[in-house]
């Protein structure tokens, strides 16, 4: 409560002093005799400042009243969950994408499982997915000819199906186990009070209109990084960049009941989509304006904070600003086709969240205006802002100073105001003109699937940074040519422009890293998770726990060097609480990692059952991506370690062995010494090597324990290696090992034999 109380009076704080800046700011400050190039500019840097502040503003009003907003989920007899309808929506997505998210859905806990009712939803009549669905065991609803896009794809399967929810899912959104027991109950609020601790069923006079859901909307989350993670090397500092939104922006939209459907995720009433008329079509994001109308209709949206599905991120640039592209236009679209701002039929806190909305996709034009500010100014002499540096101290400096604060506040952790101002930057010159044309009325009416793929080429690359590249060197001439020939308080006065020049220029150089983008070398992403592993080697069995998984792939951990064959495949079984699946093996290498063992292998199910079980067990979990920030990470440690990373070659693992250091001297049986310096269970690097002349071969033989022998033979010297040491190779160890042998037990002989 003192934590709440200090963060409401900060919030207060910054809106004053940011007021007082805006009253000075417009009154005060604009360049009116300096003629009308000049007070253009000036003003249209006057507005971005003013639709940023009222953005934030709306941002702190709904985090203020956000905790009073807080559905409890009530407690329910099995007896009363209703049956529920799942939509897979699918276009032209490939049938492994399909069959992961499919398999999940049958998996979700449900008390009546027959209740659930999960059906493909595919707008191109696929009859391989038609197959799948069959394969699985779940329904299929196609659709001839792409009619009316995803909205005719799900009014389709709304004709089709009469159960009183609907989950609605993409094609890549993979579900937890948990998602319906998490999301259903809340439809039941009308019919359930907590009365003295427990629920109890609603008499007819204790009927609450205010509870009638129409939507839960659980966060939208990415098992794999995003691409402002990916190509700026941030994937352990940063968390998605759709997180803010996710997990803030929309949880804070439950005080105003302005909450965002964001397609996937979310289970809706079939008698709230009746009353609207189904997904609406005149619109290229039926999601955002399905949940208007909605709220027209009298339903409260609600979203939840816990993670129950997750999914595919866009993994080029292409896609990504083609994704956000029609998001922009979209939802100034549905903004328009409700009348959101303006109707009666929605509470004032309501139009002003849609109307902030509506600014959001403004503020890439506002960044560009910050951006070309200081350059106007410092480069072809613009005086945007009549006033005087110690007026900046006494006006800007402390409201700029609350207000990046307040912002660390208002996130959580999750951005930060300068990471806001970097993917604003990098986004802005593609936005612009489609913002600007869509709210001028000229509208896009083509509903594009967001491509999935990684293929990206190399020359697009380079034609999308462009711009920032452009501005990058407009920026640095501005700084050089303004601060030519200045020195002492000549700098100091010039201080505030050179401050937003090069603030400007470090986002711009983010900008540059990332279209620059960044190869990925695998097909399928890999989760960190920890599961128990047991290896089934032909000498002996190990448990082991995975550092991560994915589909063809695993890495483990092992406390001790185990000897895995490169050339066999070995059986391997992992298993958490709730699943568990046979795999067969191939090693694919081995690495030392802080004092343990860290292996990779390829992976492959035994059977279909175990590989519905293996995708549970790498999907149904918590993904290990950031929640939080890095709040230590600087811009510096950012920009310096995107540097390191480019001009640092990949070094890709091929040991299959793990290489153990032994240090030890051992005598041979032929009177021939020598000092082990490391081993591999193929061969020994062995030192100081003394060897009996009368020997007349190559030969070695070193006795173990219980009789057995270790056979060595030398080899040639390896490249790279100093000429001290020699190479011996294990010629008899698959021998020992079907004799009994444990090869893991080499350390300790060697230890022996010293």
């Amino acid at each position: 409560m003192l934590k709440e109380k200090k963060t409401t009076l900060f919030f207060l704080a910054t809106a004053i002093l940011m007021t007082i800046y805006l009253f000075w700011r417009i009154f005060f400050t604009l360049p009116i005799h300096a003629g009308i190039p000049n007070l253009i500019f000036g003003i249209l840097l006057i507005l971005a400042e003013v639709v940023t502040t009222f953005t934030t503003f709306e941002l702190f009003f709904l985090k203020i009243r956000s905790d009073k907003i807080k559905l409890e989920m009530p407690e329910i007899s099995d007896t009363y969950y209703p049956e529920i309808d799942v939509f897979i929506a699918t276009h032209n997505e490939d049938i492994d994408l399909l069959y992961k998210t499919a398999n999940a859905c049958t998996y979700m806990e449900y008390p009546d499982k027959n209740k659930v009712h999960i059906y493909f939803c595919d707008d191109t009549n696929r009859e391989e997915v038609a197959e799948l669905a069959k394969k699985i065991g779940i329904g299929y609803l196609g659709l001839s000819h792409n009619k009316n896009a995803k909205s005719g794809n799900l009014n389709n399967a709304l004709s089709h199906t009469n159960s009183p929810l609907i989950a609605t899912f993409d094609a890549d959104m993979i579900p937890r186990r948990t998602f319906l027991m998490k999301t259903v109950p809340f439809f039941l609020l009308t019919q359930f009070i907590k009365e003295d601790g427990k629920w109890r069923l609603r008499k007819d006079n204790e009927k609450n209109a205010d509870e009638k859901i129409g939507l839960v909307q659980t966060p939208q989350s990415f098992y794999n990084p995003d691409l402002f993670q990916f190509n700026l090397y941030a994937e352990n500092s940063v968390p998605n960049e759709q997180d803010f939104f996710s997990r803030e922006v929309n949880i804070m939209r439950n005080s105003s009941n302005s909450v965002a459907y964001t397609g996937s995720n979310t289970v809706i009433s079939r008698q709230a989509m009746e009353e609207i008329g189904g997904f609406p079509i005149k619109t290229i994001t039926e999601d955002f304006e399905t949940s208007v109308r909605i709220q027209k209709a009298g339903y409260m949206t609600y979203a939840t904070d816990e993670v129950q599905a997750a999914g595919l991120s866009t993994t080029t640039i292409q896609s990504m600003i083609k994704q956000r592209t029609r998001w922009a236009r979209g939802v100034i679209q549905s903004i328009h086709n409700t009348n959101a701002i303006f109707t009666s039929k929605l509470p004032l806190s309501t139009k002003v969240s849609y109307l902030s909305s509506f600014l959001y996709w403004w503020s890439f034009f506002n960044r560009m205006i910050f951006i070309l500010a200081p350059i106007m100014f410092a480069l072809f002499n613009f005086q945007i802002v009549d006033c005087e540096l110690w007026e900046l101290f006494v006006f800007w400096l402390p409201a700029y100073f609350f207000y990046t604060l307040s912002m660390r506040y208002l996130s959580s952790n999750i951005r930060t105001h300068r990471w806001s101002q970097i993917i604003d930057t990098i986004l802005a010159p593609y936005l612009i003109i489609p913002v600007f044309l869509e709210t001028i009325g000229i509208r896009s009416r083509k509903f594009k699937v967001t491509n999935k793929n990684k293929d990206q080429s190399e020359k697009k690359l380079l034609l999308y940074a462009i711009p920032n590249f452009i501005i990058l060197i407009l920026s640095l001439v501005a700084m050089v040519s303004y601060v030519y020939g200045k020195y002492g308080m000549a700098l100091f006065y010039s201080c505030i422009i050179l401050f937003w020049l090069i603030y400007n220029m470090t986002a711009l150089i983010y900008g540059l890293f990332f279209m620059f983008g960044r190869k990925s070398p695998r097909k399928y992403e890999r989760i960190g998770t920890e599961k128990q592993v047991e290896l089934d080697l032909a000498h002996k069995v190990f448990h082991v726990k995975t550092e991560d998984l994915s589909d063809d792939g695993m890495s483990f951990i092992s406390e001790v060097p185990i000897y895995i064959p490169s050339n066999k495949n070995f059986n391997i079984t992992i298993k958490s609480e709730y699943y568990q699946a046979k795999l067969i093996g191939k090693l694919v290498y081995v690495k030392e990692k802080k004092g343990k063992w860290l292996y990779a292998a390829q992976v492959e199910a035994v059977d279909e059952t175990n590989k519905s079980q293996y995708l549970q067990l790498i999907y149904d979990n918590d993904h290990s991506l950031p929640k939080e920030m890095d709040m230590w990470s600087t811009a510096y440690d950012d920009i310096t370690r995107n540097i390191h990373k480019r001009i640092k070659r990949g070094v890709y693992e091929k040991r299959k062995a793990p290489r153990i250091r032994i240090d030890r001297k051992i005598y041979f049986s032929c009177n021939s010494w020598g000092k082990v310096y490391d081993f591999n269970y193929d061969y020994f690097t062995i030192s100081d090597f003394h060897i009996d002349p009368k020997k007349v071969n190559s030969i070695y033989d070193l006795e173990l324990s219980e009789g057995k022998t270790l056979r060595l033979i030398e080899t040639h010297n390896r490249a790279g290696h100093s000429k001290k040491f020699k190479f011996f190779r294990i010629v008899n160890l698959d021998y020992l090992i079907a004799d009994g042998f444990h090869p893991e037990t080499l350390v300790d002989e060697l230890k022996r034999l010293n």
